[in-house]
């Protein structure tokens, strides 16, 4: 029975090759940091998600050994039924605190939180008007629900406008959109957004994925960053990158959102709770940001220096306000030969390319730590511009 279906796999898989878009992971033997060991070789790691530095901190690891010693490895069962530890509802009330919210619920990631966020929340009566490059859990999450879609360009007023206008036939509306959007890692114009929602009557939901713990002045996120305190209805984030890099989401927001959320989103209420680990480490890692700034302080110098230096050394850079950096390339094989080069030169990122990023705008995505010392990004800057010279890219 197997026969057909197999025939037409190996063929789609041979045409991924064929095209130049196949992915290969890399393994890795050391823990998560600035430098990792992959093959056998030590090299610096310039495409992780560790904004923060913090994903093998003594001090989260600690925290996340105690936890297990008093509340156990894993939780065998969902909330409602006896899934519901202490250090769940103490982190809860740290990532409330940390955003300036109500309440919060925790999920077992941010994907589970976009795809349980819009069906209890809104019907086929209401409208759900997205930006064009949001994640794909978000888009997964729209199309769960019943509601009518919208799309407008990226971060484009008046295209987003423009439904706005159109979806006041609808009930309720909610303009949904990345903190920062992860391939390009410029900003949404979030003051913009919370002034058209509130001349069209719309809530406002963020992604705050990449954008916590990054912007703002002390990376608290969009509501830092563009003084927006209270205008942002809906926050959803992980623990996964910033704060600590284990797993883990969450939304947070109004308590009256929060309590609907833990009544009917099915990814919460039919998944699992976090590890007791993840809780424990996550607690840890907000008393870290409430104690001091440095660790931002310090992402936001290396994010200055590196990009300034890229610019001048002639790399074709996207726009960005965040800790991701990316180097234009455009031709997908182009950039899996410029990662392997890299590799080979002590540093360890990523080529991407389509269906990941749009077709002829492959680039390699860099992401910059507070991990990241001063020698660390010289050494990277200098072997891109060296790889760059043996390439033709310039």
């Amino acid at each position: 029975m197997y026969g057909d279906l197999k025939e037409y796999l190996t063929a789609e898989l041979q045409s991924i090759e064929d095209a130049g878009l196949y992915k290969r992971e890399r393994i890795i033997t050391s823990s998560q940091s600035a430098e990792i060991e992959v093959g056998g070789k030590k090299v610096l790691n310039f495409c992780a998600n560790n904004y923060l530095g913090l994903s093998d901190s003594p001090r989260v690891i600690g925290a996340a050994k105690r936890a297990m010693d008093t509340h156990g490895f894993g939780m065998s069962s969902v909330r409602f039924i006896c899934g519901t530890q202490d250090i769940h509802r103490e982190l809860e009330a740290a990532v409330s605190k940390y955003f300036g919210t109500e309440d919060t619920i925790l999920y077992a990631s941010c994907f589970d939180a976009n795809g349980g966020v819009f069906e209890p929340l809104f019907s086929d009566g209401d409208a759900i008007i997205s930006d064009s490059l949001n994640h794909a859990s978000i888009i997964d999450g729209i199309r769960l629900g019943k509601a009518k879609r919208y799309r407008y360009a990226n971060a484009d007023m008046d295209a987003l406008e423009n439904c706005l206008i159109e979806a006041q036939a609808q009930r309720f509306r909610v303009i949904v959109t990345d903190g920062v959007f992860s391939m390009d890692g410029n900003v949404a114009p979030m003051d913009k957004i919370c002034d058209l929602a509130e001349k069209y009557n719309s809530t406002v939901m963020v992604d705050e994925c990449h954008s916590a713990g990054v912007v703002g002045k002390t990376g608290r996120g969009v509501n830092e960053l563009f003084n927006i305190h209270g205008r942002v209805d809906i926050h959803t984030g992980t623990f996964g990158k910033a704060f600590g890099g284990g797993a883990g989401g969450f939304i947070t927001g109004h308590r009256e959102i929060i309590d609907l959320l833990r009544q009917r989103s099915r990814p919460y209420l039919f998944s699992n709770s976090i590890p007791p680990a993840i809780a424990g480490a996550s607690i840890e890692v907000f008393r870290m940001l409430e104690e001091s700034d440095r660790l931002h302080s310090t992402l936001v110098e290396n994010i200055e220096y590196f990009r300034t230096m890229m610019i001048d050394a002639g790399f074709d850079i996207r726009p960005t306000q965040s800790a991701i950096c990316a180097v234009m390339l455009y031709d997908a094989k182009l950039s899996q030969d410029f990662a392997a080069a890299m590799l080979d030169e002590g540093i360890y990122v990523t080529g991407f390319y389509y269906p990941v990023v749009p077709r002829n705008q492959a680039r390699i995505r860099v992401q910059l730590s507070a991990a990241h010392s001063r020698a660390h990004l010289d050494k990277c800057i200098n072997a891109f511009v060296r790889c760059a010279k043996r390439m033709n890219v310039f």
